[in-house]
């Protein structure tokens, strides 16, 4: 008993560091939707606030499912790598990984008007489901900050490890954002796109991290220690979609759309320390394991303002650009009953700002064959981030039309850099430099139906 009370105070200082994400983290991260659809949809880098006539398209701007001229089926899949290089205090790690999943199942039911003598034409209706995020990510790294946080010895107080011999750090992330979208729309006087949607949510993120020094006092006797901590959050949420698309002239297309902010309610379950620390001079291993902790709270994402215009070329291809605004300083947390969240509600206004993501696509056909290009870049919402820091890609693709449907293909490539602090109460220990490079390639397939 002795021990485990000896090993416990022992990690207090360690364990309040929060290696695992913070609720700030959690925020900023629920806040994002990645460009995942269809792969014309990807292609283009998600540039369609203006154009509709895509499943994808429609989440962006649900005024875009008056676009289709037939009813349609979609469904996608996408093969994700993910390749992250790590450098801490000069020593480089690298890590990949790769996942396989449904990323886009919908269809729209196109309705034409019967009525001579009413403004309206077509009306539609479409569902879809995406995944707005995904958060398989799992890397490593390894160095020395030669600054030990574990020192005293737990069974003899004249013993103190204060040479450090290295640090290791892993952490596994898993999870996605599931949303499903239900579209209304309709055309008026043959020149104005109408929409409104509302979506749910369904979201879990789990995430799990190792952190292991391991110490010495200089006189052959050595501490190694190990601490595990866990974070499973999940939950649900809504929001609704509103946006308009009109042909400013035969040729040019102009859109605005409004999402509100997605409020989620959500639940965590927390492994505060599960931890061995081994001492050498007595061969000993002492264990401590909290438990786990179970917490219930809300999140209120920013919302969102999509601006876009595209340019037809009669009927050999288009160029398109949307423009993303979103105030991250507006995450909101609340917890029903309490005053919690009052700091991490102050950091998002002190640490966060207003960003905006650009979109920029371009389609050519060829009799049944299409090809696609896309750029976009996103910069990060951290006050204080680096250049670097932003998430900038390109993407590519092509379609081809057969009788009842097409296939299409695309590959997406982003690169941003990002910091992660093992030790954040530290301010002489220097956070973890990542490399981050992310390549996707997504087919669908089309069924007029």
């Amino acid at each position: 008993m002795k021990n485990l009370f000896l090993a416990a105070m022992l990690s207090i200082a360690f364990i309040s560091n929060a290696q695992i994400s913070g609720y700030n983290d959690i925020g900023v991260l629920f806040s994002k939707e990645k460009i995942n659809g269809t792969a014309r949809y990807n292609a283009m880098s998600g540039a369609f606030g203006a154009l509709g006539g895509d499943l994808s398209a429609i989440e962006t701007n649900p005024a875009g499912a008056a676009v289709f001229l037939n009813s349609e089926f979609a469904l996608s899949l996408n093969i994700k790598n993910t390749e992250t290089g790590v450098n801490y205090y000069g020593n480089n790690e690298f890590s990949e990984n790769d996942i396989t999943n449904i990323s886009q199942a919908g269809g729209v039911f196109v309705f034409e008007s019967y009525s001579r003598n009413s403004d309206w034409g077509k009306v539609a209706l479409g569902f879809n489901y995406s995944k707005a995020n995904d958060f398989e990510t799992q890397w490593f790294a390894k160095g020395n900050n030669n600054y030990p946080t574990w020192i005293d010895d737990p069974n003899d107080a004249n013993i103190q490890y204060l040479d450090s011999d290295g640090q290791y750090f892993e952490t596994f992330t898993e999870g996605r954002n599931d949303k499903y979208s239900f579209t209304f729309a309709s055309e008026l006087n043959n020149h104005t796109y109408l929409g409104a949607s509302f979506s749910t949510y369904d979201i879990e993120n789990l995430q799990r991290i190792l952190l292991e020094e391991y110490n010495n006092d200089g006189n052959g006797n050595n501490l190694d220690a190990s601490l595990i901590q866990e974070l499973n959050t999940y939950g649900e949420g809504f929001s609704f979609n509103f946006g308009l698309i009109s042909k400013a002239t035969e040729n040019m297309r102009l859109g605005l759309a409004y999402q509100s902010p997605v409020w989620y309610t959500l639940s965590e379950d927390y492994l505060d320390a599960d931890l061995e620390i081994y001492v050498s001079n007595t061969e000993e291993l002492i264990t401590d394991y909290s438990g786990y902790n179970a917490f219930d709270y809300k999140l209120r994402t920013p919302s969102k303002l999509t601006g876009s215009f595209a340019y037809i070329i009669e009927k050999q291809g288009l160029i398109s650009i949307d423009y993303i605004y979103k105030n991250y300083s507006n995450i909101e947390l609340d917890m029903a009953g309490n005053f919690g969240f009052i700091e991490e509600n102050k950091a998002f206004n002190t640490d966060l700002e207003a960003r905006g993501e650009l979109r920029m696509g371009t389609e050519w056909r060829f009799d049944k064959l299409s090809i696609r290009g896309g750029y976009h870049f996103e910069k990060s919402p951290y006050k204080n981030a680096l250049d670097s820091d932003a998430i900038e890609g390109f993407s590519l693709g092509a379609g081809y039309k057969f009788r009842g449907g097409k296939i299409d293909a695309s590959y997406q490539k982003d690169t941003n850099t990002a910091a992660y602090n093992f030790y954040p109460q530290y301010n002489n220990i220097n956070a973890a430099e990542l490399d981050i490079d992310t390549s996707k390639f997504t087919v669908t397939l089309v069924l007029n139906i």
